[in-house]
């Protein structure tokens, strides 16, 4: 039977060495890549964001393939969510109320008050998660991920991550604020807390990591209780729109993250809703039974032809099986409905570089610029960029664009040379020459540390 494929939740295992002496093992994170995910994490907290006066585009939201419930935030403005959270979220406000706490660290600078020392070490934490994730950027080479974290810093998670009780009052009394400034309940927050209480009579290594790392007190359940009482907004459910992203998140996530028979338990055939049917279709691909993969899918999309997340997830389920001329019209439609979406964009151009055409290639160029005008260091992007260049004859684009992968996957050496090769065969003073020598200076720059 053929390998499952990698699911459309691309995945690069991050390997963190243990710095605290009673740790010996290694912390693992998967950080997986979802258009749909980000998008609805994103909806629930840019108002959040904007109500701590904070700017949505300059905090990054990562997804942590991991059973528990945890959240963090890290080197400053990077907020990490678990899946294991958003799975077992039983409505948005939940989750929402979670990232109003995780904003209330951010916004009270609560990162910055650990000392210097430790935020340079936690700086170049974050900076080895983002060369990892930008080294498995829409390839699923988890691998690939791995190599790279391996030269990065010897850091314990747990460690970096630890609040004191003072700071975890003062982040839920901001996310309170927050709640009500954006007009919503703080129930969810209390609900998720409840969630950890029972936790607490558990050995530690029993715990759920938030539990761990934000030491929880009956003080924050009371102050928690008595804002819901006080909010104007208790009993003010989330919003239907809300609730109708949150149960195809979750579904999404379960297809993908759990076994046939684990999806099937908990969203059986007899089940007809949308949800259930989207988990399935995604469980059926994985498996691989493609035929009731897109059987469903396809009902799906007799309901709703026009949903891009929809047409996404049918053009991988094809381009995964060889069916590339199918896939294509698919991952297009999905391009045109969300045309600022880069991971898309990124698998529309993967399927065009595949029909092995000209104009297809040269399409594909024009769909890798928008994915590397919002992602610069996205490595796999620039490699199918050097396929379609060297396709077209442009062996001079071909070397700057292996060497912009061979820098953002942290191949310093490679890069210089690639840099260097690029340089003799551009055109001298032209923007892309410039752009050779800048790789060249900068490959060289951290080869010397």
């Amino acid at each position: 039977m053929r390998k499952p494929p990698v699911p459309l939740l691309f995945v690069v295992i991050l390997l963190l060495g243990a710095l605290l002496p009673q740790r010996a093992d290694a912390d693992r994170l998967r950080l997986i890549r979802d258009a749909e995910i980000e998008s609805i994490i994103r909806t629930y907290a840019t108002p959040l964001f904007q109500a701590a006066g904070l700017s949505p585009q300059g905090i990054r939201l990562y997804l942590v393939q991991d059973r528990s419930l945890n959240a963090f935030v890290a080197g400053g403005l990077n907020m990490f969510i678990n899946t294991g959270l958003l799975m077992q979220a039983e409505h948005p406000g939940q989750v929402i109320g979670v990232i109003a706490h995780e904003t209330g660290h951010i916004s009270g600078g609560h990162l910055a008050t650990r000392g210097t020392a430790l935020e340079q070490t936690r700086g170049a934490l974050i900076a080895t998660y983002l060369l990892g994730i930008g080294a498995a950027l829409a390839t699923g080479e988890g691998g690939v991920g791995a190599a790279v974290i391996s030269g990065g810093q010897d850091v314990a998670l747990r460690g970096l991550l630890q609040y004191t009780r003072t700071q975890e009052s003062s982040a839920d009394q901001a996310a309170v604020t927050l709640l009500q400034a954006t007009g919503q309940s703080p129930r969810g927050l209390l609900e998720f807390m409840e969630k950890l209480k029972g936790q607490e009579v558990l050995l530690t290594n029993n715990q759920d990591p938030y539990l761990r790392t934000h030491p929880l007190t009956q003080e924050r359940i009371t102050f928690l209780e008595n804002a819901l009482r006080q909010s104007p907004y208790a009993d003010t459910p989330p919003s239907a729109e809300l609730v109708v992203m949150h149960d195809r998140m979750r579904a999404k996530l379960i297809g993908f993250l759990q076994a046939l028979g684990q999806v099937l338990r908990v969203y059986p055939e007899e089940d007809t809703s949308l949800p259930a049917r989207y988990a399935r279709a995604i469980a059926y691909y994985r498996v691989p039974d493609i035929e009731q993969a897109l059987g469903e899918i396809d009902g799906l999309l007799a309901e709703a032809p026009g949903d891009p997340y929809f047409r996404e997830l049918k053009g991988q389920m094809l381009l995964e099986h060889g069916r590339v001329a199918e896939a294509l019209p698919e991952y297009q439609a999905a391009a045109n409905a969300l045309p600022d979406a880069p991971q898309i964009r990124q698998a529309l151009a993967k399927a065009q570089i595949q029909l092995d055409d000209r104009e297809m290639d040269r399409a594909a160029l024009s769909n890798l610029a928008e994915t590397l005008r919002q992602e610069p260091n996205n490595p796999s992007a620039w490699r199918l960029a050097a396929v379609a260049h060297g396709r077209l004859g442009d062996q001079g684009m071909t070397a700057l664009a292996l060497a912009e992968s061979a820098l953002a996957r942290g191949r310093f050496a490679e890069a210089r040379d690639r840099a260097n090769h690029a340089i003799g065969l551009l055109e001298e003073n032209s923007a892309s020459w410039l752009r050779a020598q800048d790789l060249k200076n900068e490959a060289e720059r951290r080869l010397d540390k």
